[in-house]
């Protein structure tokens, strides 16, 4: 877990998310370094958009904020049924590239 929040604040820095840089972290955090972890993290995010998959993470999150629907709301659109199974495939592969992380 501490390799992705590696990559994590590196992307929050603005910085190039590689392996020098995971190592930077990791050392600088205690941490044993492991390079295996490191570069199967760089490559499970080179195809990733940290940005979008993040937004949703977030949006699948529950909140205790958020308010209840009422039956006054207005009704979602909905998306082509197309268009959400590849939103969801392109989500599955992302995150298929990071379960080989955890083994």
């Amino acid at each position: 877990m501490e390799y992705i929040y590696a990559a994590l604040l590196l992307h929050k820095a603005g910085k190039e998310i590689n392996e020098e840089a995971v190592k930077k972290v990791i050392e600088a955090s205690g941490i044993g370094y492991n390079e295996a972890k490191s570069k199967a993290l760089v490559a499970a995010l080179s195809e990733v958009n940290i940005d979008e998959a993040l937004k949703t993470a977030l949006a699948a999150a529950p909140t205790a904020a958020t308010p209840a629907t009422t039956a006054t709301a207005p009704a979602e659109t909905k998306k082509p049924k197309k268009e959400e199974e590849k939103e969801e495939k392109k989500e599955e592969e992302a995150l298929a590239g990071l379960s080989a992380l955890f083994g």
